[in-house]
């Protein structure tokens, strides 16, 4: 059985009074392929609500908020769709990102999720190349080979070195993984816990190469404030050290904080 676009759900997980919140609902409005769109919020206003009424979005509220990982888990779950796209109200999508997603997903074996390459969007300008980005696209790059994407091994090498993985760009097989996969742990790296945790299962993990997001970097976003107050760091070295000796893990954390200094600004 192959999936379509009625087997799909982009749930947007919004959060206070964001200002790119309608540039994200337009770019899933023009997507090539169809599918249902909702919104998830804990934090009920009446931006998000003029939004949702504008363009006809289901939302839900989640009563019982926590860390993201909470919120992320609430959105997907009510999602009754088979696959879940968890989109970041901050981040734009290509008009082809769920064709070439229902692709990649139907051409691998027993998947599990998929996600894709992605540029930078700083102060309005596109940013597709620096030393994070590239690093990323090594780590990934093995996973874009069908014969490797269902190796455990694999995968929890390559997270082994850092989170490599642009969360707004997967997409979960939820008829795979059920329920509530999320960390509810960790306020910054709930999303690498949550890789680390489902490279354990059997089926894949596809990568698709090419640049199907625009992940919008900006001094007021959750990724940069957690850099800057230290947060991040501190969290993935607690997850590599379960995928490492502390020495090693230690050494690995230092070397992969350097590169993100490019998520500064």
């Amino acid at each position: 059985m192959k999936y379509t676009e009625k087997d799909h759900t982009f749930v947007i997980c919004a959060y206070k009074e964001n200002p790119y919140l309608e540039n994200t609902v337009s770019t899933l409005l023009k997507q090539s392929v169809k599918s249902k769109i909702m919104l998830s919020t804990s934090t009920p206003n009446d931006h998000i609500k003029n939004i949702c009424d504008k363009y006809n979005i289901p939302f839900v509220i989640n009563p019982a908020p926590h860390l993201a990982g909470d919120d992320w888990n609430y959105g997907y779950d009510h999602a009754d769709t088979k696959l879940v796209t968890l989109v970041h109200q901050d981040d734009l999508y290509s008009k082809d990102f769920l064709k070439e997603t229902l692709h990649a997903l139907n051409r691998a074996k027993n998947p599990l999720l998929s996600f894709t390459d992605y540029y930078e969007l700083k102060k309005g300008k596109k940013e597709s190349k620096n030393l994070l980005l590239n690093i990323k696209r090594v780590m990934n790059y093995p996973l874009s080979k069908k014969r490797l994407q269902s190796s455990k091994w694999l995968r929890k090498r390559l997270l082994g070195f850092g989170d490599a993985i642009c969360c707004p760009s997967v997409t979960f097989v939820k008829e795979q993984l059920g329920d509530t996969i999320f960390d509810t742990k960790y306020k910054n790296s709930c999303d690498y816990k949550t890789w680390v945790d489902l490279a354990n299962r059997d089926g894949a993990f596809v990568y698709i190469p090419t640049k199907l997001l625009a992940h919008r970097i900006y001094a007021e976003s959750a990724t940069t404030l957690n850099l800057s107050e230290n947060i991040r760091q501190k969290e993935d070295l607690e997850i590599l050290s379960t995928l490492w000796p502390r020495p090693i893990a230690y050494v690995i954390n230092k070397v992969y904080a350097l590169s993100e200094k490019s998520n500064k600004v």
